[in-house]
């Protein structure tokens, strides 16, 4: 099995310049945990909830300094997002991205055009789930 027959296509993106506030409603709103940022259609990180729970926790301690809390929100992501993302292609095998997933501690991996990185889909660790379920099924 490829990444192709699993992988969502054309995932919610966020470009780097979106502010951190905003990449959380997206999040919360498409009730994903990983979104992929791009410049145009180029992949050029990610970030998870988990990341920006990290970045805004020390914030959360100082809610009676709520000026403080709207200036991190109004930060663009690109400071916050994992710019050293993995990326695989459509055509990579499954149990390479599963071993991947394992090895990164990641719950969800970019799936960019060979050769390019140009973002067509991503894989996430549900998909690897449903995956494995159908096969059960079977």
């Amino acid at each position: 099995m490829v990444v192709q027959e699993v992988m969502t296509e054309d995932p919610i993106t966020a470009q780097s310049s979106t502010a951190i506030g905003t990449v959380l409603n997206t999040l919360f709103e498409s009730d994903v945990r990983h979104l992929p940022i791009v410049d145009g259609d180029q992949l050029v990180g990610i970030v998870s909830d988990r990341d920006l729970r990290a970045f805004l926790a020390p914030s959360m301690l100082e809610l009676e300094k709520p000026e403080d809390v709207r200036k991190r929100l109004a930060q663009p992501v690109s400071t916050v997002m994992n710019a050293d993302v993995v990326s695989v292609t459509p055509e990579t095998d499954l149990s390479a991205v599963i071993e991947m997933m394992i090895d990164q501690t990641v719950g969800a991996v970019p799936v960019v055009q060979p050769g390019t990185d140009e973002l067509v889909g991503i894989v996430s660790y549900i998909d690897v789930l449903r995956a494995a379920q159908d096969l059960f099924e079977e």
